[in-house]
């Protein structure tokens, strides 16, 4: 019978359990892990009565605990054409993963929560970041399969408190990564994109994405589990409470349409200013922002909104029927004994969720017709233009070939004339060398002849002045026709023949 009850109470919650989800976790650790001292007995069945499973395998021994300062980065698996299934073990495991467990949870107080479940642990680590004060995360090890599927269903979306906000939230681990630097474990591995580790970020994606199927609140404005985060921790949700001061890009200043990393918080601005956010996404691979104004979220890898449309439920149920009741028989106050009106509230949650999701599917798809629309409309247009600008291009260069080839044939054309006034200026250029040639030569002649001249009449001025001379003298002596006198030889000039002929002339007239 305990294998039956078992079964009963956790297939109504089989719907819960993730499909066509695989996480992996890496953590930068700062120191080694420390064994962790309980006062929790940690053995089968001590202080908290049969174990459901103990039919299903034996005993898991003694439960190691350990307490390990670190900061984890939680990866998902991205969505790929061969998807995995609920009926595939690769998309679960044996090691899960709980993401925020509140501080005022002692670790004690946490192992009480497991209840009876933790017969079925084999190691708990409880991670602490000393960065974050008011929770810690938790990793286990369970026996078998089974044993964590019904974990899962068990304490998945469960309150820690019913008096309290905070919701544990539980993920199957694929691998576990344990790195001392910070930028091997923040480096997502091939084909998986980093999800944030603050709980109220998780509930704001949608269940595709984060994995989480439902929640109670829908974390608006003022709401009470984000007034409690809005001086702790989370960057991201101090910005969505912040009331007093504006928070500004990062990078420019600017106020203006801005979006915040729901990883590590960055803030920068977006496409329509000067899409800080967007290289942020490409430096370092966060792929995942929140609008502040519209308090939507974009998925820069997926190019589409993967904020949860319908985050608020309304029914307390819910978180009930996920759990089951850990009283003895008889004191419980709040589920009563009635079996039928547990199973009718799971029927119900089932078909909310069932409506719920139909409404998510059909609005995702009625936003994936649009966006291809929109996008078709936009390479038409874009293509339009494209081709306009092509045609512009072709006009503008095919007139600027016309006049190219216009003054090309001009430029011909004043070459071939230069060339044939260059001929003509080359045949007067001989013609003038050779007149200038015989002109010169007329004028060295003309010279010399002149030369001649002028000696020629330098000899019969001296013959006259002789002449003269020898006159004067003949009359002083008194010899009128030169009669009895003597007759003095001049010595001829040999420059000159002709000379010698005038002197002949010049004696003979004397005589």
């Amino acid at each position: 019978m305990r294998m039956e009850e078992y079964l009963r109470n956790i297939i109504p919650n089989l719907n819960s359990l993730p499909k066509n989800a695989m996480f992996t976790l890496q953590i930068h650790t700062v120191d080694s892990p420390q064994p962790l001292p309980t006062t929790i007995a940690t053995t089968s069945s001590v202080a908290h009565g049969p174990n459901p499973n103990s039919d299903l395998s034996s005993s898991s021994g003694s439960l190691h605990l350990s307490e390990l300062r670190g900061i984890a980065h939680l990866f998902r698996h991205l969505p790929s054409s061969t998807s995995t299934t609920i009926s595939n073990p690769i998309s679960r495991t044996t090691t899960v993963f709980i993401v925020a467990a509140p501080n005022y949870l002692s670790p004690d107080d946490f192992l009480l929560f497991c209840g009876t479940h933790l017969a079925d642990f084999t190691h708990v680590m409880f991670l602490k970041n000393d960065g974050i004060e008011h929770s810690y995360s938790v990793l286990i090890n369970i026996v078998n399969q089974l044993a964590a599927d019904g974990f899962y269903c068990s304490f998945n979306g469960k309150r820690f408190k019913p008096t309290e906000v905070e919701v544990c939230h539980i993920y199957f681990i694929q691998s576990v990564v344990y790195e001392e630097s910070a930028y091997i474990t923040s480096t997502p591995p091939v084909g998986y994109t980093e999800l944030p580790t603050c709980p109220v970020c998780l509930e704001r994606l949608d269940q595709d994405t984060s994995g989480i199927q439902s929640t109670l609140c829908d974390h608006s404005f003022q709401c009470s589990c984000v007034s409690k985060w809005t001086y702790l921790a989370c960057q991201v949700c101090r910005l969505c409470q912040q009331q007093d001061e504006k928070p500004a890009c990062s990078e420019c200043g600017t106020m203006k349409n801005l979006c915040v990393c729901l990883i590590c918080g960055f803030v920068g601005c977006g496409r329509y200013e000067k899409k800080h956010a967007i290289k942020h996404w490409t430096d370092a691979a966060h792929h995942y922002s929140l609008e502040l104004e519209t308090q939507q979220i974009w998925d820069y890898v997926g190019d589409k909104y993967v904020h949860r449309l319908n985050q608020s439920k309304g029914d307390s149920k819910l978180v009930t029927v996920n759990s089951r009741c850990t009283a003895t028989e008889g004191e419980c106050t709040t589920c009563g004994d009635d079996e039928d009106s547990s199973f009718s509230g799971a029927l119900f949650s089932s078909k909310v969720d069932s409506i719920v999701d139909e409404y998510n599917n059909l609005l995702a798809s009625q936003l994936e017709t649009q966006r291809q629309h929109y996008e078709s409309l936009l390479a038409e247009a874009k293509s339009g233009k494209e081709s306009s600008i092509s045609r512009a291009v072709e006009k503008a260069v095919f007139s600027k070939l016309n006049d190219l080839q216009a003054k090309i044939e001009m430029y011909t054309e004043e070459t071939k004339s230069t060339a044939e006034r260059n001929q003509v200026l080359l045949k007067n250029q001989e013609l003038l060398q050779t007149k200038y040639r015989e002109t010169a030569e007329r004028e060295r002649l003309l010279l010399k002849s002149k030369d001649e001249n002028k000696l020629d009449l330098k000899e019969q001025i001296r013959d006259l002045k002789v002449y003269v001379e020898a006159q004067r003298k003949l009359s002083n002596m008194g010899i009128s026709d030169g009669k009895g006198g003597t007759v003095l030889s001049v010595e001829p000039n040999k420059q000159s023949s002709s000379n010698s002929r005038r002197r002949g002339k010049l004696g003979r007239r004397r005589n």
